[in-house]
């Protein structure tokens, strides 16, 4: 039987009315950047929403990830270029550092042979506080109304500064 075919508007309408707006001005401007969306069916997150660059086609390509858990929405930023912009991850707010304090930390850091050969693994302070989380949840965070700013100042910091990397490719 043929895997079902997802469009955006099928991931949108299980996103609640005040997340909409967030999902949407993502969309939108990965969108006019030519990332391209992927939507599919997990057995452990259900519908989930990613973008990838043009051409890569490792994780590194990713921006990011919007995906259920339990009814709930959840974002998953692959911040590769976090150290460009640290004045941004000086802004987020209390709960959203917690949130990032609650992430695994990445084993790169501890042993590189027990990790991944690709991990990148982030390296940051906020507030004086240092962090080494990993790259696969360092970044991932409960949606609410309160925290979508932040969320999209941190993609269009990433993708800002992607789109300089490429051009220096």
């Amino acid at each position: 039987m043929p895997k079902a075919k997802y469009q955006f508007d099928d991931f949108l309408t299980t996103v609640t009315n005040d997340c909409k707006g967030l999902v949407t001005a993502v969309h939108e401007m990965l969108l006019r950047d030519n990332y391209k969306p992927k939507i599919q069916v997990t057995k452990s997150t259900g519908l989930q929403l990613s973008y990838h660059q043009p051409k890569i086609k490792t994780t590194r390509g990713i921006i990011l990830i919007f995906f259920h858990r339990n009814e709930k929405l959840l974002i998953r930023i692959c911040g590769s270029h976090y150290q460009s912009y640290p004045d941004v991850l000086e802004r987020l707010p209390k709960s959203i550092v917690r949130q990032i304090s609650q992430a695994d930390n990445c084993v790169k850091f501890i042993d590189p042979q027990k990790c991944w050969k690709g991990c990148i693994g982030y390296d940051f302070h906020i507030g004086g506080k240092h962090y080494q989380k990993c790259a696969i949840n360092g970044f991932q965070f409960d949606v609410n109304a309160e925290n979508m700013p932040y969320f999209l100042e941190i993609i269009k910091s990433e993708n800002r500064e992607r789109s300089k990397a490429s051009v220096i490719r």
